[in-house]
């Protein structure tokens, strides 16, 4: 059997104890030159695959009260401070941006001696998809004179360990799997101040550590990074659901308990999270020298036969089998043997596999430590409907499990930050947090991923080049997002540039009517028939390309005509009013009432037509008609769970809002299919990723669509609340919002029979005493409504509009 192996050396305290208390501070060098040099072992030439420890030993007379330091590394380097864990990153960005951390080690550090450790390794060509990385190096930068003990030159001690190996194999975008020989691994705590280092080569300087804009040539361009450290949080494994040649005591894995596996024993063990997570993996073991063990880790187990092709109940185990990304090692047969992944994983089933030789192998503990960005959730839904909470919590979950140093598409798979995604996630993150970070972050790393041509690219950071020339609309879409929802026009404001050039590199592409013609590089749209990039007609246009880009300019033209330049916002709302033009000519089918997906008419999607409703290409009295069609005509090519955020919005603004309950069954089958996450497409047995946050997409509707709360002016300075509540009689919720928050709560009152669902009308009442009948059967409505301090608003009620002050808002209508 062929062993893949993995190792990091043990942690003596819990990383989540460490890691999600070291607290970041400003960095105060007032933008001095560093002092501190990029090191690295002697001799090489850290263009290989390697992992590496360095250390020092300060003495310091007292405690300090503050000792601020700045650090990063190519590819990633864990702190460690007297054995805790403090510090890791840094945050993925490029050559030209690439992020440094700053931590006070004040904390961690005591009066007498203190060991400073880094844990630092390079991936290379077997790195991540979104690493990008110029050779192994490591540096380090004291805030200030006293700090400066601690820079990076040889003073250093590094060392390799040998063994760590690479593994090859099974596409993974996001990390692979580790492999390590113990024999070969440095031996004892190498973070503890009693290790004996005297063995250890000195490190060697490979140049000068460069802030951005302060040297003519550079190969890391040292920025400090915008974002919080990530959460470790202590997980254990809840569940084992077989095993197979040994016996498991009771307890275990959800406590900790040892389980010994004989010797010349195979043993499996098929453990179960009960959901989807993101964690750092650690196993402790003892003896069994020679002994093979195997982690392997899967979202979900494939259907016996399938060949990983095909995937039923995810809570079923039995008829299953496993396959995924896999970490081993050897023992050496020593007590006290751990590892702990280099990378989080992501899982909900693990499957340990150890193969004894001579002697037993016992497994002293396995456990998890959770890791995310450290978002809170401050958005509140108040209902006794279980299944609304069900989705917002799984909703939660997904949107959690890609978000960590940037929002990525998926965990397992690929962990990039696709533009089509993260519009959806960085509109997750506004309406269910007050932490726009992370969505300031991707805005500034797309801007940063842009060509030559003015595209961005799809994924940013990545070390390739992929473009998806339609998500640079999307883009633009975002900055506009950001632009209404959060009170921060400068930052918008200098992203401008990269809007233009990106209108200007589709400008190049448009016929002399505004149609585009043949779309360049891949126009993905959505996983759904020709739509994931080859839909087009025989002049090389389509509907859905034309759209998009109509959107585009309709959003650049309001954020060029309120904080740009008026002559951007003239020409995008002259090239807007041709292409409206140009689509309604092209595209629209007054037999079929509806837009084709090409001036052929032979095909017809949901997507051309609910892009149509948003950008105002139907008139308002023939909106609910196509609505009708969009919901019943099985005809037309269906969006699948990403697009269908735009299908609902676009049956909101045709009236249909009170019917989105009845939406909702694409997420109602990931739940019976025992999903804990969304996955990527409809087809949940065919479908290659669970865990995909473009389907979180209700965690938005249930505020914006239901709840009826939404931006009315650039930076939410005016809310609009109309509210689109179904059958729901008794609802509330809290909004986050840049003054503070959005309450609203809304309660069907009196001796109510029969509820009304808002926006319809009452049944006809009794001739005899008619108004006092209505009000007693049907009740009304007490509307409570409080909007932060220098807000105002409207509340829209049943086609009415009612003026919002700051503050108490109260209505019983």
């Amino acid at each position: 059997m062929k062993h893949l192996f993995v190792f990091l050396l043990a942690i003596s305290s819990f990383i989540y104890a460490s890691a999600g208390n070291a607290k970041s501070k400003p960095a105060s060098t007032e933008g001095r030159p560093w002092n501190a040099d990029w090191i690295a072992a002697p001799f090489e030439a850290g263009d290989t695959y390697g992992v590496y420890y360095f250390r020092k030993n300060i003495e310091l007379h007292i405690k300090p009260a503050s000792f601020i330091i700045h650090l990063s590394a190519d590819n990633r380097y864990k702190l460690y401070v007297n054995n805790t864990l403090v510090s890791l990153g840094p945050a993925r960005g490029d050559t030209y941006f690439w992020n440094y951390e700053t931590v006070d080690l004040a904390p961690y550090l005591s009066a007498g001696k203190n060991t400073i450790a880094a844990l630092v390794w390079n991936e290379a060509q077997y790195r991540p998809e979104a690493q990008i990385s110029v050779r192994t190096a490591f540096i380090l930068q004291g805030n200030s004179a006293n700090e400066e003990v601690l820079n990076t030159n040889n003073t250093w001690k590094c060392y390799r360990d040998a063994g760590h190996q690479p593994v090859p194999g099974f596409f993974f975008a996001a990390s692979k799997g580790e492999m390590v020989d113990m024999n070969q691994a440095v031996k004892g705590n190498w973070r503890a101040a009693d290790y004996d280092d005297n063995t250890w080569p000195h490190a060697a300087k490979v140049m000068n550590g460069t802030l951005k804009g302060m040297s003519w040539g550079i190969d890391w361009a040292l920025v400090p990074s915008a974002l919080p450290a990530r959460e470790m949080t202590y997980q254990r494994i809840l569940k084992l659901r077989n095993s197979f040649g040994l016996s498991v005591p009771q307890n275990f894995p959800g406590e900790k308990a040892q389980v010994t596996i004989p010797a010349n024993t195979t043993a499996t063990l098929l453990m179960d999270q009960t959901f989807e997570t993101n964690a750092y993996i650690t196993l402790n073991f003892s003896g069994g020298k020679g002994a093979g063990i195997s982690l392997g880790y899967a979202e979900a187990l494939f259907d016996k036969g399938s060949h990983g092709t095909r995937k039923s109940n995810r809570d079923d185990v039995d008829g299953k089998d496993f396959i995924g990304r896999i970490d081993s090692l050897i023992a050496d047969g020593s007590n006290g043997q751990s590892f702990t992944t280099l990378n989080f994983r992501t899982f909900r089933y693990i499957r340990l596999v150890v193969q004894t030789k001579n002697e037993p192998l016992t497994i002293d503990d396995l456990y998890g430590t959770f890791t995310g960005y450290p978002f809170k959730r401050t958005a509140v839904f108040n209902t006794d409907n279980t299944e609304i909470k069900q989705i917002l919590d799984i909703g939660w979950r997904t949107a959690r499990l890609n978000a960590w140093e940037t929002y990525t598409d998926c965990p397992y798979y690929e962990q990039l930050q696709y533009i089509g995604d993260t519009r959806i996630q960085a509109l997750i993150s506004y309406y269910n947090t007050d932490d726009d970070r992370l969505a300031r972050n991707a805005l500034t790393l797309m801007d940063h991923s842009r060509i030559a041509e003015g595209v961005t690219r799809s994924c940013y950071p990545t070390k390739g080049t992929q473009i998806i020339s339609t998500f640079s609309l999307w883009y633009i879409c975002m900055l506009h997002d950001y632009w209404m929802y959060r009170n921060d026009n400068d930052f918008i404001k200098n992203k401008l540039g990269g809007e233009r050039a990106v209108l200007d590199f589709f400008s190049k592409y448009q016929q002399p009517d505004g149609s585009l013609k043949d779309t360049p590089y891949w126009a993905f749209v959505d996983w759904a028939g020709n739509l994931a990039g080859e839909v087009k007609g025989a002049d090389g246009s389509a509907a859905i390309y034309d759209l998009q880009l109509l959107w585009a300019y309709q959003w650049a033209a309001e954020m060029e005509g309120k904080i740009g330049l008026q002559d951007y916002a003239r020409i995008y709302n002259q090239k807007a009013a041709q292409l409206k033009a140009t689509i309604q000519r092209k595209y629209w089918d007054p037999v079929k009432q509806l837009y084709a997906d090409t001036k052929e008419k032979n095909g017809y999607s949901q997507h051309v037509n609910s892009l149509a409703i948003l950008t105002g290409m139907v008139p308002n009295a023939a909106m609910p008609a196509m609505a009708k069609k969009l919901l019943t005509d099985n005809t037309l090519t269906q969006c699948t769970i990403y697009f269908k955020y735009y299908l609902h919005q676009a049956l909101v603004k045709a009236g249909k809002g009170n019917d989105y309950m009845n939406w909702l069954d694409v997420w109602r089958n990931n739940i019976k299919m025992g999903m804990t996450t969304w996955g990527e497409v409809s087809d949940l047995q065919n479908t290659r990723s669970d865990c995909h946050a473009w389907g979180a997409s209700p965690n938005i509707e249930f505020f914006r669509t239901v709840l009826g709360v939404d931006s009315y002016a650039p930076g939410f300075a005016k809310v609009k609340i109309a509210p689109h509540l179904g059958t729901l009689t008794n609802v509330s919720g809290d909004i986050p919002h840049p003054n503070g928050k959005v309450s609203v709560s809304y309660k069907l009152v009196g001796k109510s029979v029969v509820p009304i669902a808002a926006g319809t009308e009452s049944p006809k009442a009794d001739a005899t005493n008619a108004s006092a009948k209505k009000e007693l059967n049907y009740g009304k409505w007490q509307i409570n409504i409080s909007l932060p301090e220098k807000t105002s608003g409207i509340l829209v009620w049943k086609n009415k509009i009612y003026v919002l002050k700051a503050g108490a808002n109260s209505f019983l209508i």
